[in-house]
């Protein structure tokens, strides 16, 4: 059903249930699943957040400022990338770092241009960093990239099965959705993904499939066309 696809996932994510710091088993179980997918031919550029670490909002009205706090966010990226690539690598796929700003020999500048062609190889390009610029989040970044490097579609990667009415960890009556228009989800002020990363999606005909990335086997279902998440489109 899919060529390319960019996979989105949070920093919270690789903490494990905690959600701090980084789980060696979760860097593991993701890697799986992304070499599977990789050697069936799907090609996957991964953006990840860096909540398990430093986010910079977490500092305002503690004496950080807003800007320096996004910088360091952004770092806290570089760091789950460059785990996660480690991983994939020990899975048996290439995997390479990029970074929205100048960072070598850590990893590569971005050029999409480069990026796309590790993904060409057969290898996963992991673009950390954001986009470089603060007041901005990974979710923009990531929407930012997709367009970019011309994905099928964007891959949210959560610990809840798709996009409900609200929290269904708080609010037991919440109902999920199997498809949303961007439309609803930006009126309704849906949380799974920040505002500008809708419109930019909605702008770019992107579509964007909320799922369950701690569900052993799902991302090969999803890129194989059988109704996983929540489908987001136009």
């Amino acid at each position: 059903m899919y060529k390319r696809v960019l996979l989105k996932l949070s920093g919270e994510s690789l903490g494990g249930p905690s959600g701090k710091g980084i789980s060696e088993d979760m860097l593991s179980a993701y890697a799986e699943e992304i070499a599977e997918a990789v050697k069936n031919g799907l090609q996957v550029a991964i953006v990840i957040g860096g909540g398990n670490i430093f986010r910079g909002l977490q500092g305002t009205g503690k004496g950080f400022d807003r800007v320096n706090g996004d910088k360091m966010g952004m770092l806290a990226t570089v760091i789950n990338s460059l785990g996660l690539a480690m991983a994939i690598r020990s899975a048996g796929v290439e995997a390479e770092v990029f970074t929205a700003t100048p960072m070598q020999p850590i990893a590569r500048y971005y050029m999409r241009d480069d990026a796309v062609a590790v993904l060409e190889k057969g290898g996963v390009a992991l673009i950390a960093g954001g986009t470089g610029n603060p007041f901005f989040t990974t979710d923009s970044g990531a929407a930012l990239r997709a367009l970019e490097i011309k994905a099928d579609a964007l891959l949210k990667g959560t610990r809840v099965d798709g996009v409900y009415t609200a929290d269904p960890e708080k609010d037991p009556s919440a109902v999920k959705f199997d498809e949303l228009s961007f439309d609803r989800a930006i009126s309704d002020h849906l949380k799974v993904m920040d505002q500008t990363a809708f419109a930019l999606c909605s702008e770019g005909n992107m579509p964007i499939i909320v799922f369950d990335m701690n569900e052993k086997g799902n991302l090969t279902r999803l890129v194989r066309g059988e109704k996983v998440g929540t489908l987001v489109h136009k």
